[in-house]
């Protein structure tokens, strides 16, 4: 008959570990041991940003054509009867001037109508240029990285750049 020690399965033989031999009847506490491995994280500063905005101003004339009209009223004396079932002068324009009849009935033994006088109306138009200055302000923005030695780079704004070049 052979061994029962021999027909049981052994352990690999783990790197640094003796073996020991015990005797029957004897006992013997092995200590097991594992590792464990296990990571920690934490916020370490590598730099500062600081950024602010500069305004610029910049004064500009804007230049621009009002026009205005004006109106010439001029009163022309008719004084004149109109006969009977003559019809009234209606609003007419003549040669850029509207000219409105003003009529007045007066009383006589008989009605009539009398045209006392028209409103001559031109219009004239001027044009006048006109300059406004005013002052446009635009602002950028400044980036600046602070290292953790105090040393520190400006960053210009990538938009504000671009607006600069022609």
């Amino acid at each position: 008959m052979s061994d029962p020690a021999d027909s049981q399965p052994k352990p690999p033989q783990a790197q640094g570990v003796e073996a020991v031999e015990v005797a029957a009847g004897e006992s013997v506490t092995l200590p097991v041991v594992e590792e464990t491995a296990r990571i920690d994280k934490r916020a370490v500063e590598t730099g500062r940003v600081r950024v602010s905005t500069l305004t610029e101003t910049v004064d500009q004339v804007l230049r621009e054509s009002l026009r205005s009209d004006t109106v010439e009223v001029t009163r022309v004396p008719m004084d004149r009867t109109l006969s009977p079932g003559e019809v009234p002068p209606a609003v007419r324009e003549e040669d850029g001037v509207t000219i409105i009849p003003v009529l007045e009935e007066i009383l006589v033994a008989e009605k009539r109508l009398v045209l006392k006088e028209e409103l001559h109306i031109r219009r004239n138009s001027a044009d006048e240029d006109v300059e406004v200055p005013v002052t446009l302000r635009k602002q950028r923005a400044v980036v600046e990285r602070v290292s953790l030695d105090g040393h520190a780079s400006v960053q210009i704004d990538p938009l504000s750049a671009q607006e600069k070049t022609p």
